[in-house]
Parts: C-alpha cells; sequence; structure tokens
C-alpha cells in the first residue's frame, strides 16, 4: 500500500519538529542530523544519507533554503527550489524529517534539535564540522561518511554544459 500523502509531512517548519523531536526521544530514540544543499540529488546523496539514517533511530535532514544555495554556490543555484529539494528528500525511505533552514550553516538548527549524532560527508576533520562541538558537549559524537567518488551536483551540471556544447 502506498501511503504518498505521509510525504509532505515529513517536512517541517522548527517550531514543529522541536515538538516531534521530544516525542521521538520520549520514546528513548536517537536523532542523526545532516544537512545540506541537495540541490540535484545523485546517487553520492543516496548512500551519504544511507549512512546518516544507519546511525540513529531518526534521521533529520537540513536543507539550505534557496537564498543561502545561492549565497554558497553562487549565480544559477539553486537548480531546483528548496520546496522541490525538501520534497524529493521527503520522499525518500530513510529521511524522517526535512527542515529548511536560511542561514548558510545549520548551526542554530543543531543548538535547537541537540541531536545524537551529526553526520557530515567529505573530507573533514570533526574540528572543520559546523555543530561539532555542540554536539559533543550534549554527549552526542560526530560521523564523517565518505564521499562515493565521481558524483556531485557541480559534476552534473557541468556534464550538462559540456554536452550542450557539442
Amino acid at each position: 500500500m502506498r501511503k504518498t500523502d505521509i510525504v509532505a509531512g515529513k517536512i517541517y517548519l522548527l517550531d514543529e519538529l522541536k515538538i516531534e523531536v521530544m516525542r521521538w526521544r520520549f520514546k528513548s530514540n536517537t536523532i542523526a542530523f545532516t544537512n545540506g544543499c541537495f540541490d540535484i540529488i545523485h546517487a553520492g546523496h543516496i548512500s551519504s544519507l544511507s549512512q546518516a539514517a544507519a546511525e540513529a533511530s531518526f534521521l533529520i535532514v537540513g536543507v539550505n533554503s534557496d537564498a543561502s544555495t545561492k549565497r554558497l554556490k553562487g549565480e544559477g543555484r539553486p537548480v531546483n527550489s528548496q520546496e522541490s529539494r525538501a520534497l524529493v528528500l521527503a520522499s525518500l525511505i530513510m529521511v524522517d524529517a526535512v527542515v529548511i533552514f536560511e542561514e548558510d550553516t545549520p548551526i542554530e538548527l543543531i543548538k535547537a534539535l541537540k541531536p545524537d549524532v551529526l553526520v557530515k560527508g567529505g573530507d573533514y576533520s570533526t574540528d572543520q564540522i559546523i555543530g561539532a562541538k555542540e554536539v559533543v558537549e550534549n554527549g552526542g559524537k560526530i560521523v564523517i561518511s565518505p564521499i562515493i567518488e565521481g558524483f556531485s551536483t557541480t559534476g552534473i551540471l557541468t556534464k550538462i554544459t559540456n554536452s550542450k556544447k557539442k
């Protein structure tokens, strides 16, 4: 049975999500958090999100707003609107909640939600990850998920641009 109506219900405003997190914690569940622009979902994202979901009972994904993505990635980005990106993420089985944030970093979300696990993809050290200090101070842990080589939104966009030139 398809329960497509639950997808949109996985997209939260921060105040709503804080209440949901309290419910989850009341039942002794753990919370993992990751974030990004997720402009064009690709296999690297799926791998990273799957790894993040395996770290806790529930996975929350913070999504950079359109304005934030533009500031971070430059003109022409995002390709997809924040609503579209949030909806695609919410439709993934491993994602339990999606929240859009306006800032360039998710530090305010991390402080508000106090995840048990902060998952970040890439070649980072813990001291380079925004929110790591706050998560560790709250008794949580940091997990660095390896990047799958050959998958990036920038790479996909370059490939599209190059194919149009031919």
